[in-house]
């Protein structure tokens, strides 16, 4: 299987032609994570809880999407001095569309990225997964019970396993999938990571029996249900961890809407700097992991970005 690698044409299909890796050394080689998420607000579930699941974007809008994601995947093999970690994290389902799955194996076999990975609810099909690098490629998975079948879910998640893709899998922590995420375990491989989503603005309905049973599947879920103090706090984000959208706009991460610079400035490596939180607390998993004060990276280690305690890995 051969990858379209030239940095000035599209990815519009799976062929391989060898990049020309530069062999100018930069003077400041570095490791990278960058969090992508770019125009895509369109999904196929309609949970009541997302605010952009039952948007639909017209195919203009998807062209566009699809042309800032081909430009960024473009970029990242035209600075193959720098070694990237990369998470899709979109606002809608991003598999379902073969501009996303394409460039996910294309990436994957980028030997400047170390890893990328993609949140999903594993609707797609997985046809593509043959394609990539499975010791490159890495999947955050939502099981929806309100929208997906667990025989289904679950079949997709062997498939992973056949091809050989490490991913997590977990559930939004509404006491009302209790049922369904005890079914979810037990017919999970106990090698597979289960997290639960907590819902912070749940907490207060939940009872304590709730709560044991979230823990008993998950046990960082506690770890989830908090809003860390952070204003002031050191952070990796803005120095080796940035977000970025689909115009190529740097930000520290998603929640913190100050730009720092653009990614396709060639000197875009000046803005990458230290820096303290200026949020009172951050309470999402692919912010607060972050947090140097947290030292979470000694229990995510590698799997950090896909959610993978180092115990499962």
């Amino acid at each position: 299987m051969n990858f379209e690698l030239n940095p000035h044409s599209p990815i519009t299909h799976l062929s391989f032609i060898p990049h020309p890796l530069s062999l100018i050394p930069h003077p400041f080689p570095m490791s990278l994570t960058i969090l992508y998420r770019g125009s895509l607000v369109s999904c196929n579930y309609g949970c009541e809880y997302c605010p952009f699941a039952k948007r639909q974007q017209t195919t203009a809008e998807l062209g566009v999407d699809r042309q800032s994601l081909e430009k960024f995947a473009n970029w990242i093999a035209d600075h193959p001095q720098h070694e990237f970690s990369i998470l899709f994290t979109p606002w809608g389902e991003a598999l379902i569309h073969s501009w996303y799955q394409q460039t996910l194996a294309w990436l994957s076999h980028l030997p400047n990225v170390r890893k990328v990975a993609i949140q999903t609810n594993l609707s797609c099909s997985l046809d593509w997964i043959e394609q990539a690098n499975p010791d490159r490629l890495t999947l955050w998975t939502t099981f929806h019970p309100e929208w997906s079948k667990l025989d289904q879910f679950l079949e997709k998640c062997n498939d992973l396993q056949q091809y050989g893709i490490h991913f997590s899998a977990g559930v939004v922590g509404f006491s009302r999938f209790r049922e369904a995420i005890t079914t979810l375990r037990q017919r999970l491989p106990k090698t597979i990571y289960l997290w639960i989503n907590a819902v912070k603005a749940e907490l207060p309905q939940l009872t304590a029996d709730d709560r044991a049973f979230f823990q008993s599947i998950d046990p960082l879920y506690e770890l989830n249900t908090h809003h860390y103090p952070s204003l002031g706090k050191a952070c990796r984000a803005g120095a080796s961890v940035i977000s970025v959208d689909g115009d190529g706009t740097m930000r520290r991460c998603h929640f913190i809407k100050d730009a720092i610079g653009n990614l396709y400035d060639p000197a875009f490596e000046t803005a990458l700097m230290e820096r303290s939180c200026t949020n009172k607390t951050c309470h999402c998993h692919i912010g607060y992991v972050h947090l140097d004060y947290l030292e979470l990276n000694k229990v995510f280690g590698a799997g950090i970005l896909e959610r993978v305690p180092i115990a499962y890995q």
